[in-house]
């Protein structure tokens, strides 16, 4: 399959079809040692810094004024 030959939507929808077959077998991802630990330790500053972030609205806002 020659992906260049798709239009963009035709391109979307199979990354969106792709992205579906393996959300639904994420149980088979192993998770290392090492990401776990990274993982933690953002949470851990998430939770001490109690910044999380901006609402969608906003966010959006700031990418459309751009």
């Amino acid at each position: 399959m020659d992906i260049q030959s798709l239009s963009t939507p035709e391109r979307i929808l199979l990354a969106e079809e792709l992205w579906d077959s393996v959300r639904t077998k994420s149980d088979e991802i192993e998770v290392t040692p090492e990401q776990i630990e990274l993982l933690e330790s953002r949470l851990t500053a998430l939770a001490s810094d109690g910044d999380y972030g901006d609402t969608w609205e906003n966010v959006k806002k700031r990418v459309i004024a751009g």
